[in-house]
């Protein structure tokens, strides 16, 4: 499917994987959060599940789609150079199963992974421990208490660079773009939409030793600032234990779990919680303004 809309020059390229990537952020994100933020959706059966037992304003919301949007376009900058330069030959990209066994395919999609998943924790926690690094990540931390919408609601460097494997490895190895793409669709989005969502959920624990939750990436969002990198792991959290990068243990947690144990998420404090109307994003009137491109950096 990638090979086909490869074809022509780089900026056809890029354009074509822009608009399959606006309407596949959309796909993935609008549904997760018209579940869980719409007002009329709002229940306390969901609410004592929330990291943030607040819920965002629809301004910052709307931030957090123009970041989407601005990241976005930045980040099909190195995928569409990628298929670009397999027209050409150069580097090993290919389409299709190729005469390779499917167990090649499967050993160089867990080894991408891996290696992927390696280097968004490194590049991530580079943004809180360099301050020139930081300069540009900071603008992701306005998004303190995240949407579904704030996956890659990042400036657009920092997009450029976390996109950046999608080029270096099929320059490396011989590799199925196709399945390449649908790799960092579903573990680095679609997850990643889980991470951002601002809910816990019953089936697994976010004291669990292995995976990281959607509490991590929350305590990572609210608590983690320039040389304080807590949680900047994706999905295993390995590396933030290897690097000492975790919520220090001593201090209380603040999960939705151990809040539930306090006996802290009551029908009487959900009864306090303000949801916002974000029906006012359906409005073009709301979008329509200079404050919608004026957003915030963090200090």
């Amino acid at each position: 499917m990638l090979c086909e809309l490869s074809e022509g020059s780089f900026v056809q390229t890029w354009f074509r994987l822009s608009c399959l990537e606006t309407l596949f952020l959309f796909i993935t994100s609008a549904p997760v959060f018209y579940y869980y933020y719409a007002r009329s959706n709002v229940t306390y059966e969901k609410w004592i599940y929330k990291s943030n037992p607040k819920f965002p304003s629809p301004q910052k919301v709307r931030d957090e789609i123009v970041q989407m949007i601005k990241g976005m376009l930045c980040a099909t900058v190195c995928p569409a150079l990628s298929l670009t330069l397999a027209q050409y030959g150069v580097g090993n990209a290919f389409c299709g199963w190729g005469d390779r066994p499917v167990s090649y395919h499967i050993g160089v999609m867990l080894f991408s992974w891996i290696l992927s998943d390696f280097f968004e924790f490194f590049y991530h926690r580079l943004g809180h421990v360099d301050l020139k690094f930081w300069t540009h990540h900071k603008h992701h931390h306005v998004f303190h208490n995240p949407s579904p919408f704030s996956v890659i609601a990042d400036e657009p460097i920092d997009q450029f660079f976390r996109s950046s494997p999608l080029l270096v490895l099929p320059l490396l190895i011989p590799i199925n773009m196709d399945l390449l793409f649908l790799q960092f669709g579903l573990f680095f989005y679609t997850y990643g939409v889980y991470l951002h969502s601002g809910y816990e959920h019953s089936f697994i624990s976010p004291h669990n030793k292995i995976i990281n939750t959607s509490f991590q990436h929350y305590a990572h969002h609210a608590r983690s600032s320039m040389n304080t990198p807590y949680h900047c792991g994706f999905f295993l959290k390995i590396w933030d234990q290897l690097f000492s990068s975790c919520y220090p243990e001593d201090k209380e947690c603040f999960c939705a779990e151990c809040g539930r144990g306090r006996g802290e998420r009551t029908i009487d404090e959900f009864n306090k919680i303000d949801v916002p109307d974000y029906s006012v994003l359906l409005r073009p009137s709301y979008w329509m303004t200079w404050k919608t491109f004026k957003i915030e950096a963090r200090d």
